[in-house]
């Protein structure tokens, strides 16, 4: 298996992304995001909850736009990444690792929220330091890519 480069041509850990993308970090970026993770992953026919993965991805690249921050113009980067039967996705951006956290917002407060969403609804999350600066925030997505003969029921 081949390793993923950064453009400073630095390998990357674990397997290269099948898919991603790279965003301004502006509220539109959010719905684009969703466009084009959904139009990029349809030919997988992912057996995982698109719709979850959608969701989460939002959260995720809502808190990069909102968190992230760097004294130089900066984008967020979205990455998806076949881990065996897993789907992982990671959002890239230059906030701080040790900012990451599920918080307890009360009942009344507008934000706060995503992480816990996330965590409700992947098999796993993780945050820390990105490998382009800055921090990175996945989830994994457990038995996303399913054998089919597995899917087929048994006689």
């Amino acid at each position: 298996m081949a390793d993923a480069h950064d453009e400073t041509g630095e390998a990357a850990a674990g397997p290269p992304p099948i898919g991603g993308m790279t965003l301004y970090p502006v509220p539109e970026s959010v719905a684009r995001a969703r466009r084009w993770f959904r139009k990029f992953t349809a030919p997988y026919n992912l057996a995982c909850s698109i719709d979850d993965c959608v969701l989460m991805l939002s959260e995720l690249v809502t808190n990069a736009i909102l968190y992230g921050e760097a004294e130089e113009a900066w984008r967020v980067r979205v990455e998806w990444t076949r881990v065996g039967e897993a789907l992982r996705v990671a959002v890239h951006n230059p906030g701080f690792p040790a900012d990451v956290r599920l918080r307890s917002p009360d009942a009344n407060d507008a934000h706060g929220r995503g992480l816990l969403l996330v965590d409700a609804l992947a098999d796993s999350w993780s945050a820390g330091p990105s490998r382009f600066g800055g921090t990175v925030v996945s989830f994994q997505v457990d038995e996303a890519w399913k054998p089919w003969d597995r899917l087929a029921p048994s006689s």
